[in-house]
C-alpha cells in the first residue's frame, strides 16, 4: 500500500516542483488554437520534439483547417509520416478540419463537450487545448503525469481520468495548468520510467518510490 502524503507534504511538493521549473510550459510549437490542436492529435506515441519537426513543414503549407481540406488524406499521411500511427491520424484530422469548417467556421471550440466531439480528441487533448490555447485551468493525464503523480502519492491510480481527479482533488484549481507541465518537465527531466535519476531529484524526501524503489 502506498503512504498517503500529509496536507502539508503536497503543499511542499507543489511548491518545489514550482520552484524547480518556474518556466515550465507546453512544448509543442504552436501559433494558435488550430495549431496546437493538431499538435497534441500528431503527439500521440510520438515525442514533442518530433511532432515539432513534422508541423513546422506542415502549417507553413496548411496553416488553416480550409488549407488542409485542399489535400487528399494520402497527402496529409505523406506529410505526417514521420510520426506513430500517422495513417490514422492523418483520417482523424482531415475529419476535425471538416467539422471545424462545417460546424466552426475553421474555428476550434472552446469547451470540453465539443472538442471531444472531434475525431482524434479524447479527454488529455481537450485539455491541454483547454489551457494552453485558451486559459482554462486543466490538469492533462500524459504517462509523466501519470507515473510522476503516483511515484510522489498524489495519486494512486493507473487510471488517467482517476489521477486527474485525484489531483484535481489536491491540487488549487488555480495551479491546475502549470502544475501540469511542471509534472512533466519533472517527468521527462528527471523522473523517467526507467532509470530516474532519484539521487538528484529535490522531491526525495517526499517521495514513497525514490525511497523504496528507485535508489
Amino acid at each position: 500500500m502506498k503512504p498517503k502524503p500529509k496536507r502539508v507534504a503536497t503543499r511542499k511538493i507543489l511548491d518545489s516542483l514550482a520552484e524547480m521549473y518556474p518556466d515550465a510550459h507546453c512544448e509543442l510549437d504552436f501559433r494558435n488554437p488550430f495549431e496546437l490542436l493538431i499538435a497534441t492529435i500528431l503527439s500521440a506515441q510520438s515525442t514533442d520534439r518530433q511532432v515539432n519537426k513534422v508541423t513546422k513543414g506542415l502549417f507553413e503549407k496548411f496553416p488553416t483547417p480550409q488549407a488542409i481540406l485542399t489535400i487528399t488524406v494520402e497527402e496529409l499521411a505523406d506529410h505526417i509520416r514521420g510520426l506513430g500511427l500517422f495513417r490514422n491520424k492523418s483520417k482523424n484530422i482531415m475529419k476535425t478540419c471538416e467539422i471545424l469548417v462545417d460546424k466552426y467556421d475553421g474555428e476550434v471550440p472552446q469547451n470540453r463537450k465539443d472538442l471531444e466531439a472531434l475525431p482524434g480528441v479524447g479527454r488529455k487533448t481537450a485539455n491541454v487545448v483547454l489551457s494552453n490555447a485558451f486559459g482554462v485551468p486543466a490538469l492533462a493525464v500524459d504517462t509523466h503525469v501519470q507515473r510522476v503523480s503516483n511515484r510522489l502519492a498524489l495519486a494512486d491510480s493507473e487510471n488517467p481520468l482517476e489521477v486527474e481527479r485525484q489531483l484535481m482533488k489536491k491540487v488549487p484549481r488555480a495551479e491546475w495548468s502549470d502544475t501540469h507541465h511542471q509534472l512533466i518537465w519533472h517527468g521527462r527531466r528527471i523522473c523517467s520510467a526507467r532509470n530516474p535519476k532519484c539521487s538528484n531529484c529535490d522531491l526525495l524526501s517526499y517521495c514513497w518510490y525514490g525511497k523504496n524503489m528507485g535508489i
